[in-house]
């Protein structure tokens, strides 16, 4: 061979091992006959870790420490038939396989599994049913997952890695019913009848002391609203574990704040069980929903009437069993975050049906702060646009204002979990509660989730159906002011770490221009409170979130005793 064809021949061997250097890590994840036999919907996650502390698939979040991940949609997945994953398939926080760095990983995957709904408005769709478990993709009981195996990525291989699904997450065992703690689960008819198929509320009741010897005792109702709870929260009828090794707490910064758990929920039971103690029933309610782990209370375009079957078919249920006083005036709620949204809706929503609320750092409560974001206003989510720079805009801090995630970051891991609002995370049941339905029968963006362009129309409809000061502008005088004269407290840290404070700024504004009536309620801060500040200047908010009912029950006894209608019973609770 000559020297020309020598040289030719060398330069395509250096060809074409520069275009191998170049390549991309591949993954193809599969499962096996035995795990399901038929095909499945649902999206389909690969995890790297570099942390090899805990399973991948527990490392994911929106904190600078989350590990890689990436998603792909199923639909009618054989067994045996793998899903590629490619430098084309999107990721978090790397977008691409390609930009993964040649080293050793920690790897798992995850199918997070679908189920169609033919709902009464005509649309199926695909999404993940909960099972138990409070919309947590990585825990649902039935979704199939691989064991974690060391991996060495080599951009040059050119074989894929395969991944084999031999797991299946079990189910959750029931929680333990007590002298003071029950569990109550009906079927919800309106519910049922949009979904398409049987759909079940769920709730735990804490009955109060002298419940059983005082069965002509009727009582005050009172809801506790939050996210997906296993049992009744932060109530615990033994000592603290001496033995229980302490664990440090990023959030709060506090060396064994699981002991400082136990022993708040441990004086909860004592304080709830004195002879002094205010008598009332406690109730949180189970209302996880294919979006996410509960449904805002309200009554929803893609969620159906969560806010009609709470108040007409739960409640009345369990007021009945539980013997409840049953009527508005002793009726109250409270929550921090997503409960205090709640709290602060149903309220607003059925204005009778409730004597007051406590509502503890909202999620958006006025639209034009949707944390930093105004809907109507801006056109870009993801940045504030300048002539001359792009800026992005923040979506976590601390107190001292260090950004730990951008507002894209937080949408894109969104978008990595699920497409079409399936990610079962804040942002989609936001977008899911409160727009109208897509074409397509999934909620309708309220801006693009890859370049945050805002759509100005659903922007609207926000306004005229969710956003709560403009609802409360346009009826406080139509008489829906007289009806929440007093009961309106809302409590914020002026350091929120979602920016939740900007929207109750905004609403006070209106509720202390308010007149005839005033809206005779409280707004309050606290400077440096991060989420989830309640109101209680006396303790760090590391223990003042451990005690909402020791806070919040001797007011509602005292409000009352004051607007009580003649003739009420205020005696048979009151031993």
């Amino acid at each position: 061979m000559n020297r020309f064809w020598l040289a030719l021949f060398a330069g395509l061997l250096l060809s074409i091992a520069g275009s191998g250097a170049a390549a991309t890590p591949r993954f193809a994840v599969s499962f096996p006959k035995e795990k399901s036999a038929t095909p499945l919907d649902g999206r389909v996650l690969l995890i790297l870790s570099t942390d090899g502390s805990a399973e991948p698939r527990t490392q994911v979040g929106v904190g600078l420490k989350t590990q890689q991940i990436f998603g792909v949609d199923a639909d009618g997945l054989a067994p045996g038939k793998a899903v590629n994953f490619d430098a084309t398939v999107l990721g978090y926080p790397v977008e691409s396989l390609a930009g993964i760095p040649r080293g050793r990983y920690f790897v798992q995957a995850v199918f997070h599994r679908y189920e169609t709904f033919h709902r009464a408005d005509g649309h199926t769709v695909k999404l993940p049913m909960d099972r138990g478990e409070g919309q947590h993709w990585n825990l649902a009981p039935g979704n199939l997952y691989s064991t974690p195996k060391k991996v060495d990525i080599d951009p040059t291989r050119a074989e894929a890695i395969s991944i084999s699904l031999d797991q299946v997450i079990p189910p959750i065992p029931e929680a333990p019913t007590t002298k003071w703690i029950k569990h109550e689960r009906i079927r919800s008819e309106l519910l049922s009848k949009f979904w398409g198929r049987d759909m079940f509320l769920g709730a735990h009741v804490l009955l109060p002391l002298g419940f059983a010897e005082h069965p002509d005792a009727r009582y005050p109702f009172v809801i506790f609203h939050g996210h997906f709870p296993e049992t009744i929260g932060g109530f615990r009828e033994e000592p603290p574990d001496p033995n229980l090794k302490p664990k440090y707490d990023e959030r709060f910064h506090l060396e064994g704040y699981n002991r400082i758990q136990q022993a708040e929920a441990y004086q909860f039971y004592k304080d709830w069980t004195s002879p002094g103690f205010p008598r009332a029933i406690v109730v949180e309610i189970q209302h996880a929903n294919p979006y996410y782990d509960d449904s805002y209370a309200v009554n929803s375009a893609n969620l159906g009437p969560y806010g009609d079957a709470i108040e007409y078919e739960l409640i009345p249920y369990l007021e009945k069993k539980y013997r409840a006083l049953g009527a508005g005036w002793a009726r109250f709620a409270y929550g921090g975050s997503t409960g205090g949204w709640e709290a602060m809706a149903v309220q607003v929503f059925y204005p009778d049906d409730y004597n007051g609320v406590y509502v503890a750092c909202p999620d958006p409560i006025d639209f034009r702060a949707y944390t930093v974001v105004n809907i109507y206003d801006d056109e870009n989510a993801y940045r504030a646009d300048a002539p001359w720079k792009t800026t992005p805009r923040p979506g976590m801090r601390n107190y001292l204002g260090h950004i730990s995630s951008t507002l894209e970051e937080m949408n894109r891991l969104e978008l990595v979990l699920g497409t079409n609002g399936r990610s079962g995370e804040q942002w989609d049941i936001w977008q899911a509660v409160y727009s109208p339905v897509g074409a397509d029968g999934y909620p309708k963006p309220i801006w693009n989730k890859t370049t945050g362009a805002i759509d100005k129309d659903v922007a609207a409809y926000w306004r005229g159906h969710f956003d709560l000061t403009a609802i409360l502008k346009r009826d406080w005088d139509k008489g829906l002011g007289k009806k929440l004269e007093g009961k309106l407290h809302i409590f914020v840290g002026e350091a929120d770490n979602y920016y939740l404070n900007n929207a109750v700024y905004l609403a006070e504004e209106f509720l202390k221009s308010t007149k005839d009536p005033n809206y005779g309620g409280e707004v309050d801060y606290e400077p440096r409170a991060e989420h989830c500040w309640n109101g209680d200047h006396t303790r760090p908010n590391a223990i003042s979130r451990l005690r909402y009912n020791q806070m919040f029950l001797p007011r509602i006894v005292e409000r009352i005793r004051k607007t009580a209608p003649a003739g009420a019973d205020l005696k048979s609770w009151d031993y």
